[in-house]
């Protein structure tokens, strides 16, 4: 084994490296402006399949030198229709968006725990409550509700959200 091939293999790859991962970068930021905000929203389970894809996407086209900067580019075009196709679709068809996303589950209630909610969300007592730490919490109690969101993420409403100004109907 020729131990300086691990660190440098010479200037062509470097280079090809340069050229093709500027190319390929300036192609994804110009898609992405073109295709909108919606492409990296992260809603939902497919949109960050589709976020985490991109970041594969770009390091195959960057790493593998069988794959031409071309086929790298219509890779991540492909990947942008086609989650504009389907974010499209969803929004005009409730049986497509019922496959694509899945809706928030209420995990806590005034304080108490939903059993049901949590074992079909696989959420332990402690994980809800290092959520609930996590956003300044000391316990259940004055917590309104904690929602696992579409996209994995949580929110936690505390008793007093609805008193503040301005926040007693932001979702309306």
């Amino acid at each position: 084994m020729d131990w300086t091939e691990m660190f440098f293999q010479g200037w062509a790859g470097i280079i090809r490296t340069v050229v093709v991962g500027t190319l390929a970068y300036v192609l994804l930021v110009v898609a992405l402006r073109v295709s909108g905000k919606r492409t990296l929203a992260k809603l939902n389970a497919f949109d960050l399949v589709i976020t985490v894809a991109f970041g594969s996407t770009l390091a195959s086209i960057l790493l593998s030198e069988s794959i031409a900067l071309a086929e790298g580019a219509t890779a991540l075009v492909l990947l942008i229709v086609l989650q504009y196709g389907v974010a499209y679709a969803s929004v005009r068809s409730e049986a497509l968006a019922g496959l694509v996303r899945s809706e928030p589950t209420l995990l806590l209630r005034n304080g108490e725990m939903l059993p049901r909610a949590m074992r079909r969300a696989r959420i332990t007592r402690e994980e809800l409550e290092t959520v609930i730490r996590t956003n300044g919490q000391r316990g259940f109690e004055g917590i309104e509700a904690v929602v696992l969101e579409s996209d994995g993420s949580f929110s936690v409403i505390d008793g007093e959200t609805k008193r503040r100004p301005g926040l007693a109907d932001a979702g309306s």
